[in-house]
């Protein structure tokens, strides 16, 4: 169990750093008017998608087999739960499943459009709130 936790605090890590630069490229793109390139622009912002999903899986795992996940709620109850437990069990799992959501709107609408700007914009949009969301949410103060 203590390596599945350990490979979702890792695997966040990279997450988070990949969509951040797919945000900064894309709002850098809007911004700036470029080219929207395949072989760049395409491909990071696929790579952040693609880590958010597999942060995703590996969390629903920790969420059903760690004890500060649905067992907290199943054992106490939403109301016995404390700060702490109820942002581990309750709080990061649903702003985190909106937050992957999100994105991958973002990916999907840059999808339907040939305008750089509005891939760009899209990206930008939806990448930044769902990146917002997440970080509003780690358990900082448990992370390990």
């Amino acid at each position: 169990m203590n390596t599945i936790i350990s490979l979702h605090s890792y695997i966040a890590f990279l997450a988070l750093s990949v969509v951040l630069l797919a945000f900064v490229n894309a709002l850098n793109g809007f911004l700036t008017g470029r080219e929207f390139i395949d072989s760049r622009d395409r491909k990071l912002s696929l790579a952040g998608v693609a880590f958010f999903h597999l942060q995703f899986l590996i969390g629903v795992v920790v969420y059903f087999t760690s004890a500060k996940g649905f067992h907290a709620i199943a054992e106490l109850g939403i109301g016995g739960l404390n700060a702490a437990a109820r942002l581990t069990a309750l709080e990061h799992p649903v702003t985190n499943i909106i937050a992957v959501a999100l994105v991958t709107v973002g990916w999907s609408r840059h999808k339907k459009t040939s305008d750089n700007k509005a891939k760009f914009k899209s990206i930008a949009l939806f990448y930044g709130i769902g990146l917002l969301m997440i970080l509003s949410r780690i358990p900082w103060g448990q992370w390990s």
